[in-house]
């Protein structure tokens, strides 16, 4: 078999994501910690992932559950000490687990020192490290925030009678990258934890980290749409080679970007290898596809179509074909449970829908990234009253719809879908008083679900769980480097049941097909030939069995099959 060329620890690895306040709480302060996943290490080895990626655990006064830092170098003591975090990369390293933190360098924290510096005088050293607009100069061009009450991402501060920029909450001033001392700041903190051993960075919304510091009017060729006018900053690519240059390119580590706003046409601009910027990055095409056209929060009316779903994916891999690289996902901590969304968790079909999307995801060309408590099926809370949220996004907004006078019945009827508190309720283990997290009230409610079997413990000691599944899946894809590797080809692009696509390497050859539907499907195999079909893997055995040539592919519901085409 050719030699597969270019071959990366961090493409064939698989990603776990663990959001440390809800993963496991060792303390007793019903918040999950450092010391909580150092229990859990045995666990997630078990899986066969290959890297955690953790949200932030630095020092932060909380306003976004830790997106709001007030010192990089230093751990957040509600999640323990940097005594603990040297014993979890320890812990990580001798079972051959990588580490992955979240860099958040678009903003600080307003309680960072740097700002605190910033806004005692207009002359003071720390002073452009953000970006600041003198109210004698009038009333600052409009700019959108995502967290603002009023959607102003500009706040008065009385003490230099100025304005700062926030693209997120007031707490979350905007840091100013056409400083290069600030660049070289980022840059210094980022090389620490290299330093340290950790094995590469998550780069929160890296993409709006360039800025036109002249603040023109948006042109109105975007239309209102902040996101990709925010994404298109005039010296972007040349800071994030900078970044390479100081800190990514010196380590053997593993770079991917959340880039809200960037599109298909861009894709390699990122990641195309001889630019030397980043290894992968997150697009947003599949988050907004239920989504209401250029609203970030809002599902849109009526269902997405799978045709859709296929074609949002066959054209990003497409990108990706010969150059650069691509990130798989279904869900993260700001969007809802993959299962909730874009499967079916109802109670006949949690099982087969959970396990297809593992499959998908396991079966495409890309780096793949799974959210704590996928591995188990773990489903969307749908809170229904306000006082249950405990996410910023959507506390404000409720603010900002109240005072617009709209429908909050109808806003509580689009977070219990949309909400990213969906995916942060705690990890649910047992089936223990709240779910074996915490022995105390848990800073967010527990679904209720962890009572119906939904659990670790209910499921690790079962060959027929959707976890037991799970590792399957992952040891096949270990197995079969194609699956990795291997051409993508869409079969029955407008089949509105089935995605089916064959992976490919030279004679090595696997179909993939996925009912993502409630009903049976039978479909004629004709557009690829084959003398057989030998079944490597089915959330559904009872109903699967070796293809030959000429018959019908039958699915259930949900159900989820790879063949080895020979």
């Amino acid at each position: 078999m050719k030699e597969i060329l270019n071959r990366q620890w961090w493409k064939e690895g698989i990603v776990y994501q663990i959001y440390p306040r809800s993963f496991q709480d060792t303390t007793g302060n019903g918040v999950g910690d450092i010391k909580g996943i150092i229990q859990r290490l045995d666990y997630i080895k078990s899986l066969g992932v290959d890297i955690i990626w953790l949200n932030p655990i630095y020092q932060s006064p909380n306003d976004d559950n830790g997106y709001d830092i007030s010192d990089y170098r230093n751990i957040m003591a509600e999640f323990g000490t940097m005594e603990d975090f040297d014993s979890l990369l320890e812990g990580m390293k001798t079972r051959g687990l990588k580490l992955v933190m979240d860099l958040v360098v678009n903003h600080s924290s307003d309680e960072h020192y740097w700002f605190q510096e910033s806004r005692k005088s207009r002359d003071n050293p720390y002073r452009d490290y953000y970006h600041w607009w003198p109210a004698e100069k009038g009333t600052p061009p409009k700019r959108w925030s995502y967290f603002d009450v009023d959607a102003n991402a500009w706040k008065y501060d009385a003490t230099t009678d100025a304005y700062y920029l926030h693209y997120f909450s007031v707490k979350q001033p905007d840091l100013n990258w056409e400083n290069p001392k600030l660049r070289q700041e980022v840059y210094s903190l980022m090389n620490f934890w290299f330093e340290k051993g950790v094995d590469g960075f998550r780069m929160d919304v890296i993409s709006f980290i360039s800025k036109d510091p002249n603040f023109p009017e948006i042109p109105e060729k975007y239309n209102g749409n902040y996101v990709p006018f925010y994404a298109a900053g005039p010296r972007l690519h040349e800071f994030l080679h900078e970044m390479h240059t100081e800190s990514l390119g010196k380590y053997d580590v593993m770079s991917v970007g959340e880039a809200p706003g960037v599109f298909l046409e861009d894709a390699l601009n990122f990641v195309n290898e001889d630019r030397e910027e980043l290894n992968m990055f997150f697009h947003f095409d599949l988050m907004s596809l239920d989504r209401k056209e250029g609203e970030v929060f809002w599902m849109r009316d009526g269902n997405w179509k799978l045709s859709e779903f296929k074609k949002v994916h066959s054209n990003w891999d497409e990108v990706f074909a010969k150059k650069g690289w691509g990130s798989m996902f279904l869900s993260n901590h700001d969007f809802p449970r993959s299962n909730s969304r874009w499967g079916n968790d109802s109670a006949a079909h949690w099982y087969n829908s959970t396990t297809m999307l593992q499959t998908f995801l396991l079966s495409m060309r890309g780096t793949p990234y799974f959210y704590y408590g996928d591995e188990i099926g773990m489903t969307n809370i749908r809170f229904d009253k306000i006082e249950d949220y405990r996410d910023i996004n959507t506390i404000n907004r409720y603010e900002l719809a109240k005072n617009n006078g709209e429908s909050l019945e109808d806003f509580i009827a689009n977070e219990k879908e949309a909400s990213r508190d969906n995916a942060r309720t705690p990890m649910q283990w047992d089936s223990s008083n709240h779910a074996g997290f915490t022995e105390v009230t848990p800073w967010i409610k527990v679904n209720k679900n962890y009572q119906e079997g939904i659990t670790v413990a209910d499921q690790e000691g079962d060959k027929d769980s959707v976890l037991s599944y799970f590792k399957r899946m992952t040891q096949l894809r270990k197995d079969h480097l194609t699956l990795v590797y291997g051409d993508y080809t869409l079969l029955q692009e407008t089949n509105e049941q089935v995605y089916m696509y064959l992976r490919t390497w030279n004679k090595e050859r696997y179909l993939v097909a996925l009912n993502f539907s409630t009903k049976f499907s039978r479909i004629e195999i004709d557009e690829v030939s084959f003398e057989k079909g030998r079944l490597l893997i089915s959330n559904d055995m009872d109903n699967a069995e070796s293809l030959i040539p000429g018959t019908f592919l039958e699915l259930q519901p949900y159900q989820a099959v790879i063949y080895s085409l020979e």
